[in-house]
This record gives C-alpha cells, sequence and structure tokens, in this order.
C-alpha cells in the first residue's frame, strides 16, 4: 500500500451503524434508471478503433449515471462544486459533541438519523437543512457553528466496472442458506446485492447485511461475488469455500449513500472481516477520511478499484486514500485498460477484462473494468490477513508485493502500480 499506516488517516466514511437489525439501513440507496449501459463492442482483434470505442463506451457509463441520475432524482439529488453526487439538503457529522448538535438545531437543522459505529468508536449524525438553504451554504454553515467538527455532504458512490447484465430482473430464486465452516477463510463484500441462489454460489456460504433483510440481487455485485468465492464446473475464483460477508448498499438502486456505507463498514469491523473488497468509486469526504483510519487503525485491509474514468481523470475514492489498497486492470494482454485511472493510488493490477462472471439468474456475463480485478487483489490478500491486525496487514501487502510482475516501467508506476498478481488464475466462466 502508499504509505501505508505511515499517516494513520484516510477515510472515514459518514454513516450509522444501529447495532440493531433493524436500524441496518440508515438511508435507502437511490435509483437510478434501469435502462441498461450500452454494450461494448467484442474485442477479437486488436483494432484501433474498436479499443477506442470501447474505451470510450466504459470512460463514459459512470459519467452518463450521474447524469441521469441527475435529472431523475433532482428532489433528492445534486451534484456538488466538484461535479461528485450528494444527497440535497442533508450533512454529516462524525462524532460531533453535543454543544454541536444543539447549534445546529438552534439554526434550524433537524437531525435525520443518528448512526452509532460502536466497533470503530464513531458516531455518525445526518442533519438536514432548514428551508431556503442550500446545501453548500447548509455545510459552511456547520462548520462555521463548530470549526473543530468535521462535517461533509452525504455523498453516492457507483461501482466500477461494466457488464451486459446491467438491468435488474423483476424476482430471482430465493437464496439457499448455507452457514459458515468453522475455521474457512473469510471475505468482505460491500456493493449491491448478490444473486446467492446462482449456481456457483448457491453452495457458498453467505452471510448477507443490509436492507433491512430485503434481497436485491443484482448484476454488479452478484459478478464481484463470484470472482471471489463462486465454485463449480468450469468456474474459477480466487478463494474458492471461502464465507463471503456481503453487505448490500444499493438495496436495488443504482448507487449507495456515504452513511449506508460507514454503516456497512462497521458491520465488517463487529464480524471481524480483515480483507474487505469495495468496488465503488465516489468522491474525497471528510466523513469517509475518518471512518477509514479507524478501520485502517485497526488492522482492517480496504481493497478498492481505481475506477475507469480515464488515464487523466482526478482520483476517485475511497482508492486513492494512501491507506486503501488500490487496483487497476488489465487485459489478457497484461496491457492496462485505456479507460483505468492512473496514479499514486495505483497499487496492483489484476485481470479486468477477457472474463466472465455470474449474472443474476443463473447466467454469465461478459465484464470489464477495475471493479472485477478488484476481488483477484482482495482474494490473494484474504488469503493471507485472516484476522484484522495492522502488523499483519502490512505483512500481507508486502507478501503479495513480493510476488507482483513488473510489466510497466522498472519499480512502482501511476499505471500498473506494484505490478500484475494473480497472473497464474484464471478467474470467471470458461465453458
Amino acid at each position: 500500500m502508499r504509505r501505508m499506516f505511515s499517516i494513520v488517516g484516510i477515510l472515514a466514511i459518514a454513516a450509522g451503524a444501529a447495532t440493531a437489525a433493524s436500524a441496518q439501513v440508515s438511508l435507502p440507496g437511490v435509483p437510478l434508471p434501469q435502462a441498461p449501459l450500452p454494450r461494448l463492442p467484442a474485442i477479437k482483434e486488436p483494432v484501433t478503433r474498436t479499443l477506442r470505442t470501447a474505451n470510450t463506451a466504459l470512460t463514459e457509463a459512470r459519467k452518463l449515471r450521474v447524469r441521469e441520475l441527475l435529472r431523475a432524482e433532482r428532489e433528492t439529488v445534486e451534484a456538488d462544486p466538484d461535479g461528485q453526487l450528494i444527497m440535497r439538503r442533508q450533512v454529516g457529522a462524525l462524532s460531533p459533541t453535543p454543544a454541536a448538535l444543539d447549534a445546529a438545531r438552534a439554526a434550524g437543522f433537524t437531525v435525520l438519523r443518528t448512526e452509532s459505529l460502536e466497533a470503530l468508536g464513531l458516531t455518525l449524525v445526518v442533519l438536514q437543512a432548514p428551508e431556503g438553504l442550500s446545501t453548500a451554504r447548509a455545510l459552511k454553515k456547520l462548520r462555521a457553528l463548530d470549526p473543530a467538527g468535521e462535517y461533509d455532504y452525504n455523498h453516492l458512490y457507483l461501482g466500477a466496472g461494466y457488464q451486459a447484465g446491467e438491468a435488474l430482473p423483476s424476482s430471482s430464486p430465493p437464496p439457499v442458506a448455507t452457514s459458515p465452516a468453522p475455521g474457512a477463510a473469510r471475505i468482505g463484500l460491500i456493493d449491491s446485492g448478490v444473486d446467492t441462489a446462482h449456481p456457483v454460489l448457491s453452495g457458498v456460504a453467505v452471510v448477507r447485511h443490509g436492507c433491512d433483510g430485503a434481497l436485491h440481487p443484482a448484476p454488479h455485485g452478484t459478478a464481484v461475488a463470484s470472482l471471489l468465492v463462486g465454485q463449480g464446473e468450469g468456474f474459477e475464483s480466487v478463494i474458492p469455500g471461502a464465507t463471503l460477508y456481503a453487505a448490500d448498499v444499493f438495496c436495488g438502486h443504482g448507487g449507495g449513500s456515504l452513511s449506508l456505507l460507514a454503516v456497512e463498514l462497521d458491520w465488517m469491523a463487529r464480524e471481524k472481516v480483515a480483507v474487505v473488497n469495495i468496488s465503488l468509486v465516489g468522491a474525497r469526504s471528510i466523513l469517509l477520511t475518518g471512518l477509514v483510519r479507524s478501520m485502517t487503525m485497526r488492522g482492517f485491509l480496504l481493497v478498492a478499484a481505481v475506477g475507469n474514468d480515464g488515464p487523466t481523470a482526478p482520483p476517485l475514492y475511497p482508492a486513492a486514500y494512501p491507506d486503501v489498497v488500490g487496483v487497476t486492470g488489465v487485459d489478457k494482454e497484461h496491457k492496462v485498460l485505456p479507460e483505468a485511472c492512473r496514479g499514486e493510488q495505483v497499487d496492483f493490477a489484476a485481470a479486468g477484462a477477457d472474463l466472465e462472471a455470474a449474472a443474476v439468474g443463473g447466467k454469465y456475463e461478459e465484464i470489464r473494468g477495475t471493479s472485477f480485478a478488484t476481488p483477484i487483489v482482495a482474494g490473494l490478500l484474504a488469503r493471507t490477513l485472516q484476522a484484522p491486525d495492522p502488523a499483519g496487514a502490512r505483512a500481507a501487502v508486502d507478501a503479495l508485493a513480493a510476488t507482483a510482475l513488473d510489466i510497466g516501467n522498472n519499480g512502482t508506476d501511476p499505471s500498473y502500480g506494484k505490478g500484475l498478481v494473480g497472473a497464474d488464475l484464471h478467474p470467471g466462466h470458461r465453458e
């Protein structure tokens, strides 16, 4: 990891985690239009025009979703000054003092919810601005009232990958309950919902959390889960047989709020799941910074996709935090995906194209993006780190770096990080 634990501080997600199951979800996911993204052209030969078309389609996918969400949900969603998605007229406060909350109420703010992130020693309070006060002015007001406090927007985060089956199905078979095996390896996933009835996941021990227990199987989460722990004839994953701790922050919609992300990170901390896969991208946040600081101090490894906004795009979070393991994707020729973000946030490269993963309804879909390289790195780290431990986390990253194939410039570089890992693996579905 970049400067891992040298500055104990990175991200802290802004959201709360009530211990009772009824309080698992603090804020519903925000609906996104369910029209499928444009299908990527099949790349059967290295034709420059074809590669450029695929690059553009995936690079524009998140931007298209952002525009559609701003159009369709203008009453509840807007963009912050940097163009990142936020919940309208909502501001998160990380562990505010009682005096600060009293001052906020006196200024006309309403407490929407209070989440106790007990495993991380934090509290998240989501405040609603008074009528007539914009979100930006509300944030400025709260920071002025409490200069020592930690306040930020309630941002939204989206997936960092493309697959053909983006639209959600109307229904899915109920999952078969499977209990974790004593002593089995464990891995965490914070994403959209997982179709645990899929043949490659039906025999896997999955511990679910979020959405008040409701099932919302979705393409993105199902694909990532299958690459982590799927098993079956013709299918390979990184840690088959491991117990998957799957947290759904989308709840059937296309975006997950920072407050829900915080709740689920706290759940991972309570369950002591040492390695957590986060194939989501979005804005830097003061709140997110505080939460990840708390996670990494306790020896958890967060593994995140660097995103597909293109080589010149600004860094995306949480991958761009120094103590988060940032993952980029490569194709079958071990070339970095042209749409992948570049920079110091890249720690490792893994296969992110020319793959088929599980899709909702028992199918398989072609996938592409840094989202799907991330589970390869997370799974490899989970083979080594099975209990949260700061020294163990450092050792696991160092051990993985020692196996990395240097495929870019000599040493660490902004395209491939420390190099390609899992080159001997062939994750996904094969006929």
